[in-house]
């Protein structure tokens, strides 16, 4: 891939990587980290990166190996010396005042179970989950990305859902 195609890409889908790379590290300032460390390496290996072979599903790839790796890094840092992290509980700002403000917060509360539940889904089928809604990777795609079968990719797809389902219907949510 050439210099300019390369920044074309960037321009089209790079909204979608930083986005797939915030949905993974559910933090902002992770999000922009791991972001920059993907578009560096990209850079490095942008004359193998072919725009026939889907290079959006090529970065995704990037961002999951060095997020891996990451995880690795901080359970190992965590191990020898664990940190507390501090968090802040954000107020909610109405974006569209045509929406009246009990349904604005029924949608909040709906947002915040379901990520809170997603969160709370085993690595791997989070991971699978994310690249399917969040970086809109088709079964194929996530199949080459993770290097494991497309019926793997599926199942973990199912079991995800089922499990989401049972865990809002636990929340009084229905079909």
């Amino acid at each position: 891939m050439i210099r300019q195609e390369f920044i074309d890409f960037i321009e089209k889908e790079g909204k979608a990587v930083y986005s797939f790379c915030h949905a993974m590290t559910r933090n902002r300032e992770n999000a922009d980290e791991l972001y920059q460390e993907v578009m560096l390496v990209a850079v490095e290996r942008c004359k193998d990166m072919e725009t026939s072979n889907n290079p959006k599903s090529y970065l995704i790839n990037i961002a999951v190996r060095l997020y891996k790796n990451y995880r690795r890094k901080y359970a190992r840092r965590q191990r020898i010396a664990p940190v507390v992290e501090l968090t802040e509980e954000l107020s909610a700002v109405l974006k569209d005042n045509s929406i009246d403000l009990e349904e604005e917060v029924m949608l909040q509360e709906q947002r915040r179970i379901i990520k809170e539940e997603t969160l709370n889904l085993p690595e791997k089928l989070r991971l699978t989950v994310y690249l399917f809604y969040t970086a809109q990777l088709s079964v194929e795609e996530i199949a080459t990305t993770l290097h494991i079968p497309c019926g793997t990719v599926k199942s973990r797809l199912h079991k995800a859902r089922s499990i989401m389902k049972k865990r809002l219907e636990d929340y009084g949510y229905e079909d």
